[in-house]
């Protein structure tokens, strides 16, 4: 009796079997090319990366924008939600698994999150480059129409609702990539920043430019959620190596809150 063989299904990856071991590979394709055999040697990270969401290879500008799109991500702060999640699992003595899903966990949703990401590059998906249509989108956003596991957005997705006024890193980042022009959404967002700013009542964040950014790398708005996800781990990650490196003691947010009575209690702290 035979029974037909199980197949894992996927465009994106193939592999040819080592002659004696089925379980290792020999060679192993991404998207038609030979990653150990071609692309080891031949592409850049940024390069594989797009490769691996988009299923092709970037144009020089595609990968420009991406290059630097992961460098305005890649440590949103200590400040940041995420990262402070990730700070507690490492003063916490954590693994590093767990502070990495306490930053993913923490920087997911609505508030500066993957999901506002997706929302954000949902309108632009509907909206297009036209004024009008997101000053009313802006103005009074809607809301879906099922529940969902996510609570409904209370503000302007791609915009922050505590700030005064447009943050500096955020006005960098926006000229920087825009400049790239290696599609239309981000040089439209710089032009046209301050009119959809007065339309929400609250400045850009810098989710509204990752979001433009990602729709000029062609990407869907899944898509763009979790490459924004995948892209804010490395600083998620460094900090939560120095706080375990510094210890609970040295960490200002648990101060007054913690006291510690092992050995060297007495020994006040140089």
């Amino acid at each position: 009796m035979t029974g037909k063989a199980e197949v894992i299904h996927s465009h994106i990856w193939n592999e040819q079997p080592e002659i004696d071991n089925p379980f290792a590979a020999a060679a192993c394709y991404c998207r038609g090319y030979d990653v150990y055999g071609e692309l080891l040697s031949k592409a850049s990270f940024v390069e594989y990366l797009y490769l691996l969401f988009a299923g092709e290879r970037p144009t020089p500008t595609q990968a420009a924008l991406l290059e630097r799109l992961a460098i305005a991500l890649a440590n949103p702060g200590p400040r940041e939600a995420s990262v402070h999640a990730a700070m507690c699992a490492g003063v916490g003595g954590s693994p590093a698994a767990a502070a990495l899903m306490a930053a993913l966990g923490v920087g997911a949703g609505n508030l500066g999150g993957g999901h506002e990401v997706r929302v954000a590059m949902e309108a632009w998906q509907r909206l297009g480059c036209d004024v009008a249509a997101w000053q009313s989108f802006l103005a009074d956003p809607p809301q879906p129409e099922r529940a969902d596991i996510w609570t409904p957005m209370e503000h302007a997705p791609g915009f922050d609702p505590h700030g005064a006024s447009c943050a500096t890193p955020v006005l960098q980042t926006l000229a920087a990539l825009a400049a790239i022009a290696a599609g239309p959404h981000l040089p439209w967002l710089a032009t046209h920043r301050e009119a959809l700013q007065n339309a929400a009542g609250v400045p850009l964040a810098l989710s509204g430019v990752a979001a433009a950014a990602c729709r000029d790398l062609g990407l869907g708005a899944e898509q763009g959620e979790m490459l924004y996800l995948l892209l804010r781990l490395p600083g998620a990650a460094v900090h939560a190596l120095e706080q375990k490196e510094y210890g609970f003691r040295r960490f200002p947010f648990f101060h007054g809150a913690v006291k510690y009575v092992g050995p060297g209690a007495d020994t006040p702290e140089a």
